[in-house]
């Protein structure tokens, strides 16, 4: 059975935006489906997130595929630099400074600087969407993202910041590419 971990971002939670429909539509293919609550906004701390993840180790196994939206991205990243997966989806991601007000409370996870041969060793499949319009994540910070990790960027217009707010409740173009994902690695061995 394929794990799955989705990652919230700044101030959210696991019942909000696409999270819960995609959960339920991976859930039927047979996925087991993680989506953690962080401490969010207080104590908003890449230590203290990593303490989350850690009682969640037994249920995610080995290799799982990886989903994170906004500061769920760079908290991933860190997360790649030690650990493996299958393949990591990331949606209205950064890394280094976002330039929005949240920039102090995300700095922990995501001004350092990041292995990047040690994240491509560690997960061999990204993908990165990204809105023409998100409100905090400006697209340039996306195709950074993208270049970064060697993978082509997938633009999707009039999207906002991937969240309710910007009609975000279902999220098919991902569902999507998840699927097509798995079914080259099952081809594949």
């Amino acid at each position: 059975m394929t794990n799955v971990l989705i990652v919230h971002g700044v101030g959210g939670y696991p019942e909000e935006n696409w999270f819960p429909w995609l959960k339920k539509r991976l859930e039927m293919l047979g996925y087991n489906v993680l989506v953690p609550q962080f401490p969010t906004p207080e104590n908003q701390k890449l230590n203290s997130w990593l303490k989350v993840l850690d009682r969640y180790e037994n249920q995610m196994g080995k290799n799982p595929v990886v989903i994170g939206h906004s500061l769920g991205v760079p908290f991933l990243l860190n997360v790649l630099e030690k650990t493996p997966a299958k393949a990591a989806f990331f949606v209205a991601g950064f890394f280094g400074k976002a330039g929005n007000d949240f920039d102090p409370a995300m700095k922990t996870f995501a001004q350092r600087k990041f292995d990047w041969t040690k994240i491509g060793e560690n997960c061999k499949h990204f993908e990165v969407f990204h809105s023409d319009n998100d409100p905090y994540i400006a697209l340039e910070k996306g195709e950074e993202l993208a270049v970064k990790l060697g993978v082509r960027l997938t633009l999707v217009k009039g999207a906002g910041h991937f969240n309710e707010r910007a009609g975000y409740t279902k999220f098919p173009l991902l569902l999507e590419a998840i699927r097509e994902e798995m079914k080259r690695k099952h081809r594949n061995g």
